[in-house]
């Protein structure tokens, strides 16, 4: 059985359909994501996108945020950005954020005989943020005692492979800002590709493949200057393109698939 997990999408969607793209070609059986779906360049038509892949859906902060309104901004970053997910917010539909509404703060599968729980941040909060570097004791507590040998989270925007005491724990990165480095709440670079997991499980036998996927970064990030977001330019410009690539402008060229409204 092929286990397929994204997170993080945050209204890429060009990241999000040239993952789509290799999930089929890979033809898994399942799927499964992890969270925080909507909110970034195109939001109402990740949304679409997500909701016709069928697949269970976690509860990110971000999508919580969207139904519940935003946390009280924390610095000019936080304020930023919380300004961002505000404007991308407005743009989302009734039906779109009833379907949010459906996310879980947990979800559990069973995939090839083995039992599978999949989470946002933690088991008991999608704020938890779990990376390679959290002590053993901190992670034993934030996973609060679940029994599933394979364990998937997100909410740290990279990837991740570890095992805690028997248990294999997986994240698969960030389809739509994949981190450069690792998230200490501060200003990140963020790289140019997709991220997604891929988990094969046969009789108990687990095998993991921490994907990367290339896609029109550039075009996304016209795109999303052209929309007039706030910050949008800053916002590109924390992206680690490839060097000698042309500079972005803010003005002609088309986004294909995107929505004039």
């Amino acid at each position: 059985m092929l286990l397929g997990v994204i997170s993080d999408i945050h209204g890429n969607l060009p990241a999000l359909e040239a993952v789509v793209a290799e999930l089929k070609r890979e033809q898994v059986d399942e799927l499964v994501c992890l969270g925080d779906v909507a909110l970034g360049p195109q939001p109402t038509e990740t949304v679409g996108q997500v909701r016709a892949l069928g697949c269970p859906v976690v509860m990110g902060n971000w999508d919580a945020w969207t139904l519940d309104g935003f946390p009280e901004a924390q610095g000019e970053l936080g304020r930023r950005f919380v300004e961002q997910g505000k404007w991308w917010a407005r743009m989302l539909s009734s039906e779109d954020r009833a379907f949010i509404g459906t996310f879980q703060q947990q979800v559990e599968l069973q995939v090839g005989g083995a039992d599978v729980l999949g989470f946002h941040g933690s088991p008991s909060s999608f704020d938890d943020m779990i990376l390679a570097t959290t002590p053993h004791e901190d992670l034993l507590h934030l996973l609060g005692g679940c029994e599933q040998p394979l364990l998937l989270c997100g909410h740290s925007h990279a990837q991740l492979l570890r095992v805690v005491e028997g248990r294999l724990l997986v994240n698969p990165g960030s389809v739509g800002l994949p981190f450069r480095g690792v998230p200490l709440g501060e200003l990140q670079l963020i790289s140019p590709w997709a991220e997604y997991a891929l988990v094969r499980i046969d009789n108990r036998r687990v095998s993991v493949d921490l994907r990367r996927t290339r896609y029109d970064v550039e075009g996304m990030l016209q795109y999303t200057i052209e929309t007039g977001a706030p910050y949008a330019a800053w916002w590109a410009e924390t992206w680690a393109l490839d060097e000698g690539r042309a500079p972005l402008s803010t003005g002609g060229g088309h986004f294909p698939g995107a929505s004039s409204g």
